[in-house]
Parts: C-alpha cells; sequence; structure tokens
C-alpha cells in the first residue's frame, strides 16, 4: 500500500522512493565485507620442494619425452648409459636401468610442448609394470 499523505482537504500518495533503507542496508553491508575481506585467505598449494633429500639415490633412471614423443631411457650415475626406445620397449628397458632393483627412482622429463597424454601413458606403464616410485623432472625459474 502507498504511503499516503495528508495535507489538508484530500489524500495524495508519495511518488518518491525512500532511500534511507536502501543507504543503510548498502552501509552495513559494506562494514560487513571490509571487515570479512581480511580475514580470507588465498588458497596456497604446498608444492615439494626441490633438494631438500638428505642423501640423494646412487642410481636413478631417467626418461625423457623429446618434442616429437620419442623416448630414451637414461641410466647411471651421470646419465651416460642412454637408449631409445619405443613405449612397447619401454618397460624392459627401465626394467634393464634398474637392474632388479623395483625401489630405484625414475624420473621422467618431457619437453613442454609434450601432449599430457603422453606423460600419463609413460606413468601408466610403469605403474603396470610395477615400479615403485616414479617422479617428474621440473626445471626451476631464475
Amino acid at each position: 500500500m502507498p504511503a499516503v499523505a495528508s495535507r489538508g482537504r484530500g489524500r495524495r500518495t508519495i511518488n518518491e522512493i525512500n532511500m534511507v533503507p536502501f543507504i543503510d542496508v548498502m552501509l552495513v553491508l559494506l562494514i560487513i565485507f571490509m571487515v570479512t575481506a581480511p580475514l580470507i585467505t588465498p588458497s596456497l598449494i604446498d608444492l615439494p620442494s626441490v633438494g631438500r633429500a638428505s642423501k640423494q639415490p646412487d642410481r636413478v633412471v631417467q626418461i625423457v619425452i623429446g618434442k616429437d614423443e620419442s623416448l630414451q631411457v637414461k641410466s647411471g650415475p651421470a646419465g651416460e648409459k642412454s637408449a631409445q626406445v619405443t613405449q612397447r620397449e619401454l618397460v624392459a628397458a627401465v626394467q634393464q636401468a634398474q637392474a632388479g632393483d623395483a625401489t630405484s627412482p625414475v624420473v621422467i622429463a618431457a619437453d613442454k610442448s609434450v601432449k599430457y597424454e603422453t606423460v600419463v601413458k609413460v606413468m601408466n606403464e610403469l605403474q603396470k609394470s610395477g615400479v615403485q616410485r616414479v617422479g617428474l623432472s621440473v626445471q626451476l625459474a631464475p
């Protein structure tokens, strides 16, 4: 029901919107947001750090995935033994490089232009073959 103002002889409706309640509500909302904004922290992702291991593993098998999705298995202390392999030969080459030690780590290094699907396929093959420790090689930003 519209507000009615009486002046003298007749009643007349007020055609104006009362802005005071609107302003009060907006000020209360502003105060609420100003108080709660500093309390909200952005979500932080706890990434693992590189180089904090007390002892580096003696033998690491590295799988390098090139831009053309070619696979290369490197083994030895400095990666001196290197062999080009196909997807089917990958498991046998990794097991040979591990020399029967299924706990030795396998590191996958892929070019950034390689499809994610290729990296997942390699990881899946390693998991199916029973490799226990698989990691991804990263390059730290300068």
